[in-house]
């Protein structure tokens, strides 16, 4: 028992004197502990020691990598035009300006500016914006990332989709990367959206994929990436581009704080953003197929047993005389499938219909009073509908 005694009282005279070492070497030496532990602490097999993922450059710490592949292809667009004034009357009654009639002078005329932004999708010069930025321009001026100023001229444009392709003769233009169709941005994804705000200049916001395939317009072929990324005035046509700076969206309008929103932004998608860019490029206008019908979802009851997973349309007005009409597909018909492809929702029907070519026999079937039909469909060109008028435009 003595024996145990003692050596415990060794033991911790031992530790009261280590501890004392330890306070004095730490008094006199701050860095002893942290000098220690990188000394004497295993290395990985690599031979270097790890660091911590949140303090690597292309992590959340900082975003530059992506903004500077991407901002050298975004370009602030002044589009001018001349807007013609009538003369105001000073009195609406016509008896009043008998009387008191005043000459009010000729009709006068005023340069009107638009600003937005746009993107260089191709080294020879081609760049996408919104159409309504440059609608009825007379003038189209560009400032190039690199302080260069060069006279843009109208390739092209969609008022469906409100996207319009430029031509810019400039050398040393910087076309951006565009995400494949595997890339699609996913909701929570980091996006920035790059533009001119205000005409103040270029400038870089952040937020995330706030919703995909959002439609503002159910009888449009909208296909809407919902951000909240700040977007304003002058950010329309302007570039949202992921954290690798790979453009996803043309920024095109939001929803303003007039009606109580904020940070609701929608963006096109570059898929198809890419469509229209190639067919105008080629034929200088887009062509769409139409099958003359007005169709919704199909609606699912709760208990009916069925998946809840949207599959097929449903045909609530065909167009008489219209191909629809032609094939026998009538008012109730449950649409399936189109071509080698199922039909999902009415979006996806749209989208498909879109990409038909005209003249071009396609396949549909479907069910009429839940029995399975078939029949052959030739789709025309898709007849001018009015543009989407977003609740603001920046």
């Amino acid at each position: 028992m003595k024996h145990a005694a003692s050596t415990l009282a060794f033991v911790a005279r031992f530790v009261v004197l280590g501890l004392a070492v330890a306070f004095v070497i730490g008094l006199f030496w701050p860095g002893s502990g942290a000098f220690l532990r990188q000394r004497f602490s295993p290395v990985p097999a690599g031979g270097q020691v790890s660091t911590p993922a949140s303090t690597t450059a292309g992590g959340p710490v900082s975003y530059a990598d992506a903004v500077a592949k991407a901002a050298p292809s975004v370009v602030n667009i002044y589009a001018n035009k001349l807007v013609t004034e009538q003369p105001r009357e000073l009195y609406s009654d016509p008896v009043l300006q008998r009387i008191f009639s005043v000459p009010t002078g000729p009709a006068r005329t005023r340069r009107q500016q638009n600003l937005g932004s746009g993107v260089i999708v191709s080294e020879d010069g081609y760049v996408l914006t919104n159409n309504h930025v440059i609608a009825s321009a007379d003038d189209i001026q560009l400032l190039l990332y690199d302080g260069r100023v060069a006279k843009a001229r109208v390739v092209g444009s969609d008022d469906e989709t409100d996207l319009a392709v430029l031509k810019v003769d400039a050398g040393n233009l910087p076309a951006i990367r565009m995400t494949d169709a595997d890339s699609r941005p996913r909701v929570g994804d980091v996006v920035l959206a790059i533009g001119n705000p205000f005409g103040i200049g270029q400038t870089v916001t952040m937020g995330i994929v706030s919703a995909i395939g959002r439609q503002l317009n159910l009888s449009s072929l909208e296909n809407f990436i919902q951000t909240d990324a700040a977007i304003n005035f002058g950010n329309s046509g302007g570039a949202l581009v992921n954290a690798h700076g790979e453009l996803v969206g043309i920024n095109t309008s939001l929803i303003g704080q007039a009606v109580g929103a904020e940070g609701i932004g929608f963006a096109i998608p570059v898929q198809s953003a890419r469509d229209v860019l190639d067919q105008i490029v080629q034929t200088g206008h887009v062509v769409r197929g139409w099958i003359g019908a007005d169709y919704g979802a199909v609606p699912i009851s709760a208990d009916s047993g069925l998946p809840s997973a949207a599959r097929g349309v449903v045909v609530n007005e065909v167009s008489p005389g219209g191909p629809a009409a032609l094939a026998g597909i009538q008012q109730r018909d449950v649409l399936l499938r189109l071509g080698d492809e199922d039909i999902l929702d009415p979006s996806d029907l749209r989208r498909h219909e879109a990409s038909l070519k005209p003249g071009v026999p396609v396949p549909v079937s479907g069910l009429r009073s839940g029995t399975p039909f078939a029949t052959t469909v030739t789709p025309t060109q898709r007849p001018p509908s009015a543009p989407m008028q977003a609740l603001r435009q920046p």
